[in-house]
């Protein structure tokens, strides 16, 4: 399928919709988003890796993980779960924080709303992104994110594909 992922901006309500779709049934791709040995295998963009602590997928349920870097370094964030609808979608908060899942407040916040729809071909991942604050918005866009996104949608697809 190559890299179809669809990122457009909404600036005026502070929105990143991120799109793609994956030639796999929902069920595999929903297992690949919340299953964290799955998870970890793509969430982050190459050479980094993603490393789970806690993923505990409920109402209230946190999902704490580093992305460690090639020398070691980490860096953590944690989600806390507002909505999970199995095979459907599911929506959380996140935030950088320390090991220890306190928030580090001088990174912006973010929503998450994580949609999955079956096609023809698959299952096309809709993932909106909501900000506080635009500049919380720009500055996420300024460390990469639409880079390092993509490269783990594309990590994603060959998990899939395997």
């Amino acid at each position: 399928m190559g890299n179809n992922t669809k990122i457009s901006k909404d600036l005026a309500n502070r929105k990143l919709c991120v799109t793609r779709e994956f030639n796999a049934p929902v069920e595999k791709v929903w297992k690949a988003w919340t299953d964290s040995s799955l998870l970890d295998k793509w969430w982050a963009p190459k050479p980094w890796k993603a490393e789970t602590k806690i993923m505990d997928m409920r109402v209230g349920g946190l999902w704490i993980y580093s992305m460690v870097g090639p020398n070691g370094d980490r860096s953590w964030s944690r989600a806390e779960f507002k909505t999970v609808s199995p095979e459907q979608g599911f929506a959380y908060s996140c935030a950088f924080c320390d090991e220890d899942g306190n928030i580090d407040d001088s990174f912006p916040k973010m929503d998450w709303l994580i949609e999955f729809k079956t096609t023809a071909a698959g299952t096309k991942v809709e993932v909106e992104l909501t900000f506080d604050k635009e500049a919380d918005m720009e500055k996420l866009i300024a460390m990469g994110f639409e880079g390092g996104f993509t490269m783990g949608l594309n990590n994603l697809e060959e998990l899939l594909a395997a």
